[in-house]
């Protein structure tokens, strides 16, 4: 009986010693898992002359060479003017914007809503209220960041930004989505496309219109230069911003000088309009604005009629005595003598451009010669075939002619675009899923100046070891308890 006691002891101690370096053997080949990045989201007011936008995006907290993968969540559609109307109320500018507040509070989850980034960035319509009254201005966006500050976000102010900010945000915002600054490719990581890829964007909104490539060679006028460092590349860009060259304000400008024209103060005979249309307006509403120059005898607030005469001919030359096509001896521009490098590259013209082109069924790359004479057969319409064509466009169909042959001109006359370049010219609203404009280039360019978030380390174990170990151990349990059972049978024999 004993030396069967000493093989039931030698076997308890073998047990305890191979559970103890079971032990060790778990600790000590403990290593360090990283936990997966969080998501972050940021929210962009986009706060045009016309109308305001209000934009969520979302971006992994790891990032790639210093700048989010940001991807667009939703578009909400602020009810009402934009937030320049409410000049002299502005507290309904700010009231504006609680319905899309109200929207993003129900998509960012409430854990996050505290430190998502949120800001509103005005542009031309704004620009203009800032040099006709400041005080309103500062007024005006007193009531949006206190509307704003009502939310459970990281508010980080209203700003107006520079044309040039307007114009080059939003060409990060084409290439960004067109992936000509990075992309995922067959081999699973990240790479830059060669830099001809790059593309220029042409943005016309109600107020300014801005024009945005990278040129060829240097660029003269540092007032037109932009730097940007994006994904571990820099980007020198050529870019300008034409105030009071937005369709609205180009539009209104021309009314104010086809009356200036007239034979009669009260009533204007406009060659865009269509044969057979007419409308009523005031002088007050045409001389709202500082890019209306009023005129030299002012009067009161007088009714004017605007009666269509559909002349094609007579619009296209009222609407070049809207620009100033010279430039200076040994220099290249665009208009009005703003210094312009050749056009270079593909482009996407967006926004306003879109949405006239969209409407005449223009988008599809067609040759410049079947765009003129697209255009100039809708412009020989009276207004009575137009109705009874667009039904559904009534409200906005007089002036699509009028617009069209702006934009001809701003591209072809202004920006320099010819009979072999205007194929590199595509009409788009939207690429990847998302709308394109500036509010995407400004995140984009905003998550270089938001930390990357450091890896969150835990202390963790391989799966197949821990379960090794797991098993071992309890085996191990299982035959100490068995040889226990065993010497105490053994004794009580």
């Amino acid at each position: 009986m004993e030396h069967k006691a000493k093989a039931v002891a030698v076997l308890l101690a073998a047990t305890c010693v191979f559970s103890i370096i079971a032990l060790i053997l778990t600790v000590v080949n403990v290593k360090d898992v990283f936990l997966p990045p969080s998501t972050k989201y940021g929210l962009v007011f986009d706060a045009g002359s016309t109308h305001t936008s209000l934009y969520i995006y979302q971006w992994s907290a790891d990032k790639e060479n210093g700048t989010g993968i940001v991807s667009q969540v939703e578009a909400c559609a602020v009810p009402g003017p934009g937030i320049s109307s409410y000049a002299d109320n502005p507290a309904l500018a700010g009231a504006s914007l609680k319905p899309c507040l109200d929207k993003a509070m129900m998509i960012v989850p409430a854990k996050l809503q505290r430190e998502t980034p949120t800001y509103l960035g005005a542009t031309a319509g704004m620009r203009l209220l800032r040099e006709q009254n400041s005080t309103k201005a500062d007024q005006v966006f007193a009531e949006v960041a206190k509307a704003i500050r009502q939310y459970p976000v990281d508010f980080r102010g209203a700003q107006i930004l520079t044309g040039n900010e307007e114009g080059s945000f939003g060409w990060i915002t084409v290439n960004y989505l067109l992936e000509t600054l990075i992309k995922f490719s067959f081999a699973e990581k990240w790479e830059r496309p060669q830099a001809t890829e790059v593309l220029g964007a042409l943005d016309l909104g109600g107020a300014s219109t801005q024009i945005t490539f990278q040129p060829g060679g240097t660029i003269e006028d540092k007032n037109t230069s932009v730097l940007f460092r994006l994904y571990g590349t820099n980007y020198s860009l050529y870019t300008h911003s034409y105030l009071c060259y937005g369709q609205t304000q180009a539009l209104k400008r021309l009314l104010a000088a086809l009356r200036e024209g007239s034979s009669s103060p009260l009533r204007i005979l406009h060659p865009c309009y269509p044969k057979g249309y007419q409308e009523n307006t005031t002088t007050a509403a045409l001389y709202d604005s500082p890019c209306v120059p009023t005129p030299s005898t002012p009067s009161t607030a007088e009714a004017l009629t605007v009666t269509g005469t559909g002349d094609p001919v007579a619009c296209r030359a009222a609407i070049q005595k809207l620009f100033n096509f010279t430039c200076g001896a040994h220099r290249t521009c665009g208009f009005n003598g703003i210094y312009q490098p050749p056009v270079r590259g593909q482009f996407f013209a967006f926004s306003g451009f879109y949405y006239t082109f969209n409407f005449l069924n223009l988008t599809g790359q067609q040759s410049l010669g079947y765009v003129n004479s697209t255009i100039w057969a809708f412009c020989n319409n009276t207004w009575k075939e137009l109705v009874e064509n667009f039904p559904q466009d009534k409200e906005r169909l007089h002036m699509y002619c009028s617009t069209a042959v702006y934009i001809l001109t701003l591209l072809l006359e202004g920006y320099k675009f010819d009979e072999h370049t205007w194929s590199s010219i595509h009409f788009s609203r939207r690429a990847a899923n998302t709308d394109i404009g500036w509010t995407l280039g400004f995140m984009l360019n905003l998550t270089n100046m938001i930390p990357t978030e450091a890896l969150v380390y835990v202390k963790g174990q391989q799966p197949g070891l821990w379960a090794s170990a797991i098993f071992f151990i309890v085996l191990t349990t299982v035959v100490g308890l068995v040889a226990i059972f065993l010497q105490c049978f053994w004794k009580s024999k």
